[in-house]
């Protein structure tokens, strides 16, 4: 009743060319975690209550603050600076970890809009919270990132702005200014390497 149509599948496609991948993309690039510094190595083998040296059962994990929470008394300029303008500690951290691309001013009136809209501060700055932690492979202490911004906002932003610069960054310079500080640190090492 219908004629019968033979369809050929073994046959090779037209449309697709003859080398044609497999897969349309590349394989995935491992993900590799941050080395730890010697100094975040040392301070992970602690002695025991035994008197031997061994490392810490989270040896893997993330790595513990530089500082406490409420160490704020230890940098008297940083507590002051984020005490009476929170804003530009913020703005100032808001531009490290966002490695320059928001400018200060941009973040520091970001952060004045919303308290003065909302009255919320965290909703905002502990987004930042969580990008430094990841960023440093930081522990997530004392409580979770909105938890620490929404109880001690001032503490918490002293606590990043002394990480960062525990990590080197001068924080009155910027992103780019230290980056251009940076470049100018290596040059100055590769003349001095040039000239012995």
């Amino acid at each position: 009743m219908y004629p019968s149509i033979s369809v050929d599948f073994e046959k090779e496609s037209p449309c697709l060319p003859p080398t044609a991948p497999p897969y349309p993309h590349p394989p995935p690039v491992p993900f590799t975690f941050p080395e730890p510094t010697t100094d975040q190595v040392n301070e992970r083998n602690q002695t025991n209550s035994s008197g031997s040296t061994a490392p810490n059962s989270n040896s893997f994990g993330p790595l513990p603050w530089s500082t406490g929470l409420c160490d704020c008394c230890d940098d008297v300029s940083t507590c002051c600076l984020t005490c009476w303008c929170p804003c530009v500690a913020f703005g100032r951290i808001a531009e490290i970890v966002d490695r320059g691309s928001t400018p200060c001013g941009v973040s520091g009136t970001l952060y004045t809009l919303i308290l003065c809209l909302t009255g919320c501060l965290c909703l905002y700055s502990c987004f930042y919270r969580s990008k430094l932690r990841g960023q440093y492979f930081l522990e997530e202490r004392p409580c979770t990132d909105c938890c620490v911004h929404c109880c001690c906002e001032e503490c918490a932003l002293c606590q990043e702005y002394r990480e960062l610069m525990h990590h080197g960054f001068d924080m009155s310079i910027g992103w780019h200014g230290n980056m251009a500080r940076q470049q100018r640190l290596a040059e100055v090492e590769g003349s001095k390497i040039r000239l012995t």
